[in-house]
């Protein structure tokens, strides 16, 4: 893939080949990178050859901008498990390219590079000086990370869409880097667009598009550090603290936990809470909702893919055969094992519930009209004409659980839940209370 890209952009340079002074040597390295024949030498020197071409035609010194330089060893480096010397290998590419394009190049006026790592401390930049190297920690520069406030201000009011001003911070802002407050732009920009084609356009993640969240399920999977409580924190809206680092290279990003903190911190997953902490222990916190989607999401796909199908099975059959208390300790047992967000909302229960029975060979309706009102849980055994009908609470306290189950019942007899249901020769009905990481159930 490197070499395609190379041969674009050799291709929209092919006038340089018929100019005069042009080295000979180096038309013959172009037209190899144009024809994706080019050996591994003639990719290492490309974009120092194609600066000497263009130096020659133009009489100029060139100017390199180079966009996520560490992509290429970022992709490497979560193949690198799978595919044995991938990463040192592309390591060893990146390095011939970057330092035959920066270090000791007449042809270069300067270069501009960005990347989620500090360039600076990446190892295929050795020899190479004169650097000056900003991450989201510095101060120089930040405000050009994204859109300040009084910009996205500005934005609105020439769209005339201050209706969403709140709507916009509340997704798309709460970045801190350095000593600056700003918007993430791409999604500032996207959601202005979709505005402008329908005036109720609701807010969505644009972000998650651009990026893939294998980091985050890194951290969620990890058995080398307990970050569970960590994760619950930032979920509901609270701080951690943490030792960061910009000195990372990605060969070196899962050796601990300080160095996975700090790519997410690089990456815009987490932000500081405070612009005034300019220590290596910073407070840290989720910016937006759009990255709390992304976190939600990323936890829900773990938990999917994860939870211990023997507990379910163990769970089905004690709902099954009427055992509340043996229910009661596997229901418990799952929501410890998971990692709980949105404050223990009742909604996040009822979620949890339903992803417990989903794709387990039952019919399951949740929040569908049954009798006067809604179940949280219908669960049908179609095969076997017998059914479960769970209504889950939430309870302030522990010492609630047991009033609150029998409260979940009555509103199954009130409701009517188990009614309407022909063929069916067995229905238990359940009140689910929840507390924190506990659960209690109890049968009708």
């Amino acid at each position: 893939m490197l070499k395609v890209r190379l041969a674009d952009i050799s291709k929209d340079l092919s006038d340089l080949v018929n100019a005069d002074h042009v080295n000979k040597y180096d038309c013959e390295t172009l037209d190899r990178l144009q024809s994706e024949k080019s050996t591994s030498a003639d990719v290492k020197n490309s974009f120092k050859t194609i600066m000497r071409m263009m130096n020659a035609v133009y009489g100029k010194k060139v100017i390199l901008l180079i966009d996520e330089y560490d992509v290429p060893l970022a992709k490497a480096s979560e193949k690198d498990t799978s595919r044995n010397g991938y990463y040192s290998k592309m390591l060893d590419v990146i390095k011939g390219i970057m330092s035959t394009a920066l270090k000791d190049n007449e042809f270069l006026q300067f270069a501009v590079i960005t990347g989620c790592l500090r360039i600076a401390k990446e190892s295929i930049f050795t020899g190479t000086n004169n650097y000056a190297s900003y991450s989201v920690l510095d101060e120089d520069f930040s405000d050009y990370f994204g859109f300040s406030g009084d910009e996205v201000d500005a934005i609105l009011e020439a769209a005339d869409r201050t209706d969403k001003t709140d709507i916009i911070k509340e997704w798309y802002d709460g970045y801190i880097f350095g000593n600056s407050y700003v918007y993430c732009p791409w999604d500032v920009i996207n959601y202005l667009s979709a505005l402008k084609k329908r005036k109720d356009a609701k807010p969505k993640n644009y972000w998650k598009n651009t990026s893939h969240n294998g980091i985050l399920l890194t951290f969620v999977k990890s058995t080398d550090f307990d970050v569970a409580d960590k994760f619950e924190t930032l979920l509901n809206g609270g701080t951690i603290t943490q030792v960061i680092s910009d000195d990372l290279t990605y060969d070196r990003l899962h050796s601990s936990e300080d160095n996975l903190w700090s790519v997410l911190l690089m990456t815009g997953y987490i932000t500081k809470a405070d612009p005034e902490e300019d220590d290596d222990t910073v407070s840290l916190i989720i910016p937006n909702k759009e990255v709390r989607s992304i976190f939600e999401d990323t936890v829900v796909k773990y938990f999917n893919e994860t939870v211990n199908t023997d507990s379910i099975n163990e769970l089905l059959n004690s709902l099954w055969d009427s055992d509340e208390k043996h229910a009661t300790e596997i229901l418990s047992e799952l929501l410890w094992n998971t990692i709980s967000y949105n404050d223990y909302h009742e909604d996040y229960y009822h979620a949890f519930l339903a992803g417990v029975f989903v794709g387990r060979g039952y019919s399951v309706e949740s929040n569908k009209e049954k009798g006067l009102g809604r179940p949280d849980i219908f669960l049908k055994d179609r095969r076997n004409r017998r059914a479960i009908i769970i209504e889950a609470k939430k309870s302030d306290k522990e010492t609630d659980l047991d009033k609150d189950c029998d409260k979940a019942i009555n509103q199954i007899i009130d409701e009517k839940y188990a009614g309407g249901t022909p063929g069916y020769e067995k229905i238990l009905c359940y009140g689910v209370a929840f507390y924190q990481k506990q659960a209690k159930v109890k049968l009708l």
